[in-house]
């Protein structure tokens, strides 16, 4: 669900649709909305599992302050996807533990 109304900020702007691959599975997303929100949007809740405990983590300050929604976006580990803007075809994938670097596709 997005807020496409907001009693004081008023009505979201237009907005291109793009998607973004996320763990295989398209997702719809806004151009240029955070892919957090896009990731919510779709029902998304767990966007990382901790290291020692494997524990799922998801969007918890959604100003970039802290981890908890890191996930591997384009190869690389530990992206802030609360302030990282969805563009169309981005490769997003849940991240274990501190991550890794994706080797590039040639």
């Amino acid at each position: 669900m997005r807020v496409v109304e907001h009693p004081i900020l008023g009505e979201a702007e237009p907005a291109k649709m793009i998607q973004i691959e996320v763990d295989g599975r398209l997702i719809p997303a806004r151009e240029g909305e955070p892919i957090a929100a896009a990731l919510l949007a779709a029902g998304t809740r767990v966007f990382r599992r901790t290291t020692k405990r494997n524990e799922p983590r998801g969007v918890y300050c959604a100003i970039g302050r802290c981890t908890d929604c890191a996930m591997t976006v384009n190869g690389r580990p530990n992206v802030r996807t609360c302030v990282t803007p969805a563009v169309d075809g981005m490769v997003v994938r849940t991240q274990q533990g501190l991550g890794t670097w994706e080797k590039a596709e040639e």
